[in-house]
């Protein structure tokens, strides 16, 4: 995939969660709401990190150079890592601390009706941006399951986004529970226990954005399907078996592909190096993101394939 889906996703993210960013601040201090400013911070980590994706995007674009020969495509990766990073520190543990806070320190709300109307609102711009998010991200699921998809894309700015905006949803209606039952009961615990368990969510989330996005910075191969189309199209013609190989993204679509083949004995140097070319160009047609491909030829000394 492109980066063209991934864009579209983040802007309509960043666009949504700097217009709910300011909404709960002027929540906050109308209200003193401690869900609406765990839900303010939320937003502009969000907010910041829409930026950053948008960031590793243009960065990952730069020419190879001698220092960097494969090219900069793992720059996607980094910033992707890096929005993980932020969710955690300014998501997950500003709002821990803030709800425990309150716990100690409970105080009432001023205004709550207005906390609502922000919550609902924000509620249905976030809904926009999860819902393009979910658009994007169909066009190269396939059939895999959503929970499969953010496990093995390797395509980091549409997990990140749909994680994030899952969370942010369901945030948001923690932060409507505790403003409500705070206003409907009084007890001000209610708002403090409904921030503590946003900061629980962010942090669960920002653990598996983090987990997944270091898995694809320092490198994964090519998924099982698309390996075994790799090795079926090298082995045609007169190259007999792929003795062994090993593939790497170097970015989201850049897949290394290096390659020991089995060539029948005694082709012509001619041949050899036309048997090569066309199994490169097979590779090409049927997997387009394998850009980089070396294949070394060889003689079939074994049975067994590795």
């Amino acid at each position: 995939m492109s980066a063209g889906g991934g864009t579209k996703a983040i802007i309509a993210a960043l666009v949504a969660n700097a217009g709910i960013a300011a909404a709960k601040f002027v929540g906050f201090l109308i209200t003193g709401s401690s869900s609406m400013l765990a839900e303010a911070v939320h937003s502009v980590a969000d907010t910041s990190n829409q930026g950053l994706l948008l960031l590793g995007q243009k960065t990952a674009k730069r020419q190879a150079t001698r220092l960097h020969p494969f090219g900069y495509g793992r720059d996607r990766y980094f910033w992707s890592f890096v929005v993980a990073l932020m969710l955690f520190s300014l998501g997950s543990v500003f709002a821990l601390y803030e709800g425990i806070h309150k716990l100690h320190e409970p105080s009432a709300l001023d205004s709550p009706i207005v906390a609502v109307a922000i919550l609902v609102v924000a509620i249905g711009l976030e809904g926009y941006s999860f819902v393009t998010a979910i658009g994007e991200s169909k066009k190269i699921k396939g059939e895999s399951t959503w929970w499969g998809f953010i496990r093995n894309s390797r395509v980091p700015e549409l997990p990140v986004v749909l994680l994030e905006d899952a969370g942010a949803l369901i945030g948001l209606v923690l932060a409507l529970l505790g403003v409500g039952l705070t206003t409907i009961t009084g007890d001000p615990v209610f708002d403090a226990l409904g921030t503590i368990a946003i900061g629980a969510l962010l942090g669960v989330i920002a653990i598996i954005l983090i987990i997944e996005m270091k898995s694809l910075l320092i490198g994964e191969g090519a998924s099982d399907a698309d390996l075994d189309l790799i090795c079926d199209e090298l082995a045609v013609g007169k190259v007999q078996r792929v003795i062994h190989i090993k593939t790497q993204y170097l970015g989201p679509e850049e897949l290394l592909v290096a390659a020991k083949i089995a060539l029948e004995p005694e082709l012509p140097l001619d041949e050899v190096a036309q048997a090569i070319n066309d199994a490169e160009q097979r590779v090409r047609n049927k997997v387009p993101h394998a850009r980089l491909i070396y294949l070394e030829p060889d003689l079939d000394r074994s049975t067994v394939r590795s």
